[in-house]
């Protein structure tokens, strides 16, 4: 396949593992060309190489860092500036165990930085980038905890619960301009991340782990169909409707001029 024929390059943060290197492969097959970032050169390399001879697409690689500032700001300077880019995906991420009162403090805010912090710059810079264009697609991957925090580590939570609200009111901004923004909220996938919190997957029970593959799938379905939010594990979408509902009749009455009558 010849570049002039893709859809144009896929910006792919965490690409070198997990969710990240499938997504990586899918859109590669779907006739974007890739730019993979990681902070492991040697498996950005050998994914490349996989990548140019099963799909024909250009591939590049980049490592970097995104917990360091510097690294952070020389991609978003490339997608201020690169117009070959149409898609970003926001998937570098970092997860935590244990509680917030024993949490080694430096750790979570590292956390902050790539959970938070880089996936607001970068899509800072997709979005004016592919406003201008008229086109583009921003997702964001996220997490079901962000729906649950009482289930899980107070830090990693608070993290994806930004990310989905991020994604809904940049979503609400880009309104009109041609950019489709997305939001992903996998339960449990089984990757390196997992390991790499010391959480034992052996713990887990096996209903509750969904492949990385299968993940991506359906989020890719998702997107094809439009989705804002998309939670593949989730068989019923009339709850995830009535949790919108529900929020959207709250609206007018959060802001009001007199407290509640309870309060008095």
């Amino acid at each position: 396949m010849n570049s002039v024929q893709t859809q144009g390059t896929a910006l792919v943060t965490g690409a070198s593992s997990g969710i990240g290197a499938v997504y990586a492969q899918r859109l590669a097959a779907r006739g974007f060309d890739l730019l993979l970032v990681a902070r492991d050169q040697e498996r950005l390399e050998a994914a490349a190489s996989k990548l140019r001879a099963e799909h024909g697409v250009q591939v590049e690689v980049l490592k970097a860092d995104l917990t360091q500032k510097d690294d952070v700001l020389k991609l978003e300077q490339r997608l201020r500036s690169d117009s070959s880019i149409s898609l970003l995906l926001n998937n570098a991420g970092v997860a935590a165990d244990g509680l917030l009162a024993n949490a080694d403090m430096d750790q979570m805010e590292r956390l902050i930085q790539l959970n938070v912090t880089t996936v607001t710059r970068l899509a800072s810079a997709a979005a004016a980038s592919f406003t201008k264009a008229g086109r583009g697609t921003i997702i964001n991957i996220a997490s079901v905890v962000a729906l649950f925090p009482e289930r899980f580590n107070a830090t990693y939570s608070a993290s994806k619960a930004y990310v989905l609200s991020l994604t809904q009111s940049l979503n609400a901004e880009l309104a009109g301009t041609g950019v489709q923004v997305q939001a992903v909220l996998p339960g449990v996938t089984r990757t390196e991340i997992l390991e790499r919190s010391g959480i034992d997957a052996s713990q887990i029970p096996a209903e509750m782990v969904m492949e990385a593959g299968e993940m991506v799938d359906a989020a890719l379905s998702g997107l094809d169909q439009g989705e804002l939010i998309t939670i593949p594990s989730l068989p019923n979408l009339s709850e995830w409707e009535s949790y919108v509902a529900a929020r959207h009749a709250m609206a007018p009455n959060l802001s009001r001029s007199t407290a509640a009558t309870r309060y008095k």
